[in-house]
């Protein structure tokens, strides 16, 4: 049974930086793309960032400079640095994983973990 685990959210000021950690069970973790995709109150989900098989990396453009997709195969967890946050990026952020290729679909993704809240204050 495939398990992932958000951790790492809470409530920042702007500016601040928080690391998001995903540990996943259940899977050949590396072989398996991870993605960070967030929903804001009142929002669709919406895709962060994913990171393939082959460590390839891919973000949307409104967290490019500022976030940072990583993985640990030996821990089987994928990390999301994030630095420099905003408001705009209060949300619940989740983390998926998916086999074959990688993508930035949200659909696409088979496995999806609880979410961890994060809270950016102006």
């Amino acid at each position: 049974q495939v398990h992932l685990g958000e951790s790492g959210g809470g409530l920042v000021q702007a500016g601040d930086s928080l690391k998001l950690s995903c540990a996943a069970s259940g899977l050949t973790f590396s072989l398996t793309n991870m993605g960070w995709f967030r929903q804001a109150p009142g929002k669709e989900r919406e895709f962060v960032a994913a990171i393939n098989w082959g460590r390839v990396t891919y973000y949307t453009d409104s967290v490019k400079g500022r976030f940072t997709i990583s993985r640990d195969n030996v821990k089987s967890t994928v990390y999301l640095q994030m630095n420099n946050l905003e408001p705009d990026d209060t949300a619940v952020y989740y983390c998926a994983a998916k086999d074959g290729l990688d993508s930035r679909l949200e659909y696409e993704y088979k496995y999806w973990g609880q979410g961890t809240q994060v809270t950016v204050s102006s």
